[in-house]
């Protein structure tokens, strides 16, 4: 019987240790995998970012037979990570699972602690915001903006820093306010671009997007969740176009600007129909 039967054999163990014990194999310098032995934390972290990503495209197609394989291919990465680091001798899966235990009781004191659950959504999210603060200040960050993880969507990360610096005052009176540094923010990138600048132009249209991180904050609303659903939406009418012009044995690169403009208008009124 092969030393590995009991990995190959689902039930043979918790899945969970299953999982473990297989990517322990597959790390070790003599049996094991040579592109996994290969890989360091800095390696893998792109893949982490894009099984996330798997996993939130999962839920937005309701695709929910795909979603305990993206979920399976999330928590990879999290054993993969914590194997790593138990090699290095700096800490293992359970101590990674300590972690989040201890962080989900000391964050719900009104669950596990003594405090009243009887609060309203507003309230519950000043006391978690106070909460953090605290283990903010355990990791000796002190700047308001200390935490903001750099790894995060460059449109999420906007959104979360303008919020740490309004929570400070920092902030735009209200949404008219937004909207007229938005006007100056595309005079700008106009002309960074008649001057024909590409750093000077990049940096504008950096200025662009973070003002309109900004106004989505103001209007309540996601822009990671709203340029995702346009990426949909687009998807969804070229393929219209591309069935519309296979009907007469075609593809877009046989048809024009015009053509293909009138049939994106067709889908259009076919959605609001």
């Amino acid at each position: 019987m092969s030393d590995f039967t009991p990995l190959m054999q689902s039930g043979a163990l918790p899945e969970i240790d299953r999982l473990r014990a297989i990517m322990a194999v597959l790390r070790d310098p003599e049996k094991g995998c040579p592109w996994d032995i290969e890989q360091d934390f800095a390696t893998i972290a792109p893949y982490t970012i894009e099984e996330a990503h798997e996993v939130a495209d999962a839920i937005e197609r309701e695709a929910w037979d795909e979603f305990p394989a993206e979920l399976g291919d999330l928590l990879l990465q999290v054993v993969f990570q914590a194997q790593i680091a138990e090699e290095k001798g700096m800490f293992g899966f359970d101590d990674v699972a300590k972690k989040i235990n201890d962080k989900l009781i000391f964050r719900h004191p009104h669950v596990f602690g003594s405090e009243n659950r009887d609060k309203s959504a507003e309230q519950q999210v000043k006391d978690w915001e106070a909460i953090k603060a605290v283990e903010r200040a355990a990791k000796a960050e002190k700047g308001v903006l200390d935490g903001v993880a750099l790894g995060l969507p460059a449109l999420t990360r906007a959104v979360k820093l303008q919020n740490r610096a309004a929570r400070v005052g920092f902030d735009w009176p209200g949404v008219e306010d937004v909207m007229d540094k938005l006007v100056e923010e595309t005079a700008e990138v106009i002309e960074a671009r008649d001057h024909k600048d590409q750093a000077a132009l990049t940096e504008e249209f950096g200025d662009l997007l973070f003002v309109m991180a900004n106004l989505a904050r103001h209007l309540q609303v996601d822009p990671e969740e709203a340029l995702r659903a346009a990426n949909t939406k687009f998807t969804r009418r070229f393929r219209s176009i591309e069935a519309a012009l296979a009907k007469s044995g075609r593809r877009p690169e046989d048809s024009d600007l015009a053509e293909m403009d009138a049939l994106w208008d067709a889908a259009k009124e076919a959605e609001r129909a």
